[in-house]
């Protein structure tokens, strides 16, 4: 360890390895060792690969039915997202980092920060307790991570990398461990590219500017960094440099804006469909919002065609429609989503998607109250949904819903493929027999 690393942050990063993949293959083992991709809603495209995909060049986005040929010939196995079962995977993650230390940014639903200043003493050392981590992670919940450490989110960020990429760290790479001789080896042999925050566009200009490794940039004047590439990037050069300048969040930030949108599993024709898959969306943005304890003041409801087939006549449109007081009733928001959508709907159209979005959102503590008493608003209005959400949590999703959603939701997106809900569902909970 250098001589000033002792006054420094230290932070650590710990990411799921194939994340998704991994999750399929803890109540599947027989997915270990084979080439392995989740699809898309309604099965369109790759969002997740196993090694042994990625090794086949299967691409993200690549649309699966282009892919069947590869797929027969050696064996591809695709499944239908569930994220559900991925989401709640991921908590259990989560609950295990906080055994680590208490401050946890929880930075995706694959990847966390830990803050480690003051714990030097604790697990002898930052590897140490990045082998701890793998393990008990691994022994736990059953997927394997890495684990990258570094004076700062950006560098504990590229220690993950280097971990993934190569093997001789273990799944373990503690930067603040390595000499700085050691440090420069490493980062010449890196693309700057693979920096936290340079995307493509920005290498590309790095390049053309002689910066094309994490040594270049690391050692590059930040100055002449700001003045060329602005304040980002020169906040980039000093967080490799081991100056931390973004802190952990240790609660992530309320969203100013919530969107629940699909794409339906076959075309959509009626209002009265297009209706039940609005209320759906509306119904889960609501949740949403009341999970974050806010309210909003307005909602966007929007329909499309399929604009992938150009044989099927056109059209798209969207409207705002502004509430009569600050909500996050369920039953108010798809009454006023069912508004806009009789104001845009056209008939004639084979509907593709539909959508709402909510806006003008605000902590519901802090909401104007009305003098007089409207639909959606007040104590009663508060316990209702409240009633709503502990019923849900307690059978389930959807136990209890607004009429409008529908029951038999025909135009649902297609997921075939999809793995039950080993841990959310008491029906489909694995059962495992011996003899």
């Amino acid at each position: 360890m250098d001589s000033v690393s002792a006054t420094k942050s230290v932070f650590a990063l710990v990411d799921v390895n194939n994340c998704y993949v991994s999750c399929e293959r803890v109540f599947n083992p027989s997915l270990e060792g084979k080439p392995v991709v989740i699809l898309s809603n309604n099965d369109g495209c790759v969002v997740a690969r196993s090694a042994e995909s990625k090794a086949l060049k299967v691409a993200m986005g690549e649309p699966w039915f282009k892919l069947k040929d590869l797929a027969k010939q050696h064996g591809i196995i695709a499944l239908s997202s569930n994220y559900t079962l991925y989401g709640d995977m991921s908590q259990r993650i989560m609950t295990v980092l906080r055994d680590y230390s208490p401050d946890v940014e929880v930075y995706s639903i694959d990847e966390s920060f830990l803050g480690l200043n003051g714990l030097e003493g604790v697990w002898g050392t930052p590897t140490a307790m990045g082998q701890s981590i793998r393990q008990r992670v691994k022994q736990w919940v059953g997927v394997p991570v890495c684990v990258g450490i570094g004076h700062s989110k950006t560098l504990a960020k590229l220690a993950n990398h280097i971990a993934k990429k190569r093997p001789a760290f273990d799944s373990v790479c503690d930067l603040t461990a390595l000499s700085p001789h050691e440090r420069d080896g490493i980062f010449t042999t890196i693309e700057a590219a693979e920096v936290w925050g340079i995307g493509r566009r920005l290498s590309a200009q790095l390049q053309a500017a002689g910066i094309e490794t994490v040594a270049q940039l690391r050692d590059a004047s930040p100055a002449w960094i700001r003045s060329r590439f602005g304040v980002v990037v020169e906040r980039t050069v000093n967080e490799l440099n081991g100056i931390s300048c973004l802190a952990l969040e240790d609660v992530a930030p309320a969203k100013k804006q919530i969107i629940a949108s699909r794409s339906f599993g076959q075309p959509v024709l009626s209002i009265d469909e297009l209706g039940e898959s609005v209320a759906s969306y509306m119904t889960r943005a609501a949740e949403k919002l009341r999970l974050q304890e806010s309210v909003c003041e307005a909602i966007q409801v929007f329909v499309q065609t399929n604009p992938f087939k150009a044989s099927d006549p056109q059209y798209s449109n969207g409207i705002v429609v502004p509430l009569p007081n600050a909500s996050g009733d369920t039953r108010l928001l798809i009454r006023a989503a069912l508004f806009g959508l009789a104001q845009i709907y056209r008939p004639g159209y084979y509907y593709k998607k539909a959508g709402v979005i909510l806006q003008g959102i605000s902590p519901a503590s802090v909401k104007q109250q009305s003098l007089f008493f409207t639909f959606g608003d007040g104590d009663k209005s508060e316990a209702m949904m409240r009633t709503l959400d502990g019923l849900n949590q307690r059978f389930g999703k959807g136990a209890v819903s607004v009429a409008a959603a529908g029951i038999r939701n025909d135009w649902a997106m297609k997921r075939e493929r999809k793995t039950p809900n080993y841990t959310t569902c008491w029906s489909e909970i694995p059962v495992a027999r011996a003899n």
